[in-house]
């Protein structure tokens, strides 16, 4: 039987990613966090580390070649996706997790600091009530069931010419018929995973 380890070193080698092995272990790490403190602040309907490997960390991980900028912003994070698998793929960037639960934001916040991620910290609020100096260069999120919510609820944050980042499942196309921002969809192949994935990326292309 394959290895969870070998799974995921499998999964990143199909995204095109390459981790030394100590960004390998943080992501196993990471799983295994989710794993035992799932119960207890509800952070996943998903129990077992091969769904967790699947439906959190590697999907989380096929937004990387998308991301821009120094300064990222996860809205509505949860348990810590896509924040915290991208935070150890990507050191160079500085991250910002926020989720309104501050349930959810204490398990983030212990995560984080046993995975040693300084470069990411988390916030307790509402998207529309958070504000930050300067501005993102890209926010994402797994968590909006409407991407027009999404962006209303983040214009503030986000600098003009970043990036809008909306992780969905099936084509969401219909949601974008009123947008009047430039966006794209691609299709996302998640290693392991038979369901639909969709990457929105819209410009933010007003002052």
């Amino acid at each position: 039987m394959q290895t969870l380890k070998s799974s995921l070193e499998q999964g990143l080698e199909q995204l095109g990613i390459a981790l030394n092995a100590t960004q390998i272990q943080q992501l196993l790490d990471y799983g295994a966090l989710l794993k035992k403190w799932n119960k207890t602040y509800n952070l996943t309907s998903k129990d077992s580390l091969e769904d967790i490997l699947r439906l959190h960390i590697l999907d989380s991980l096929t937004a990387l070649p998308y991301l821009q900028g120094r300064h990222i912003a996860d809205i509505g994070t949860g348990g810590g996706t896509p924040g915290i698998p991208l935070a150890i793929a990507a050191p160079q960037y500085q991250f910002v997790l926020l989720d309104s639960s501050s349930k959810k934001t204490r398990f983030v916040r212990q995560a984080i600091l046993e995975l040693g991620l300084s470069h990411a910290g988390v916030i307790t609020s509402q998207a529309e009530n958070f504000e930050y100096a300067g501005g993102f260069n890209t926010v994402i999120s797994r968590a909006f069931a409407s991407i027009p919510d999404f962006i209303d609820k983040t214009r503030h944050l986000l600098k003009y010419g970043g990036l809008w980042l909306a992780m969905k499942g099936r084509d969401p196309q219909a949601e974008l018929a009123h947008l009047s921002f430039p966006w794209r969809i691609d299709a996302l192949h998640v290693p392991g995973l038979a369901a639909e994935r969709h990457m929105v990326s819209i410009r933010n292309s007003t002052h």
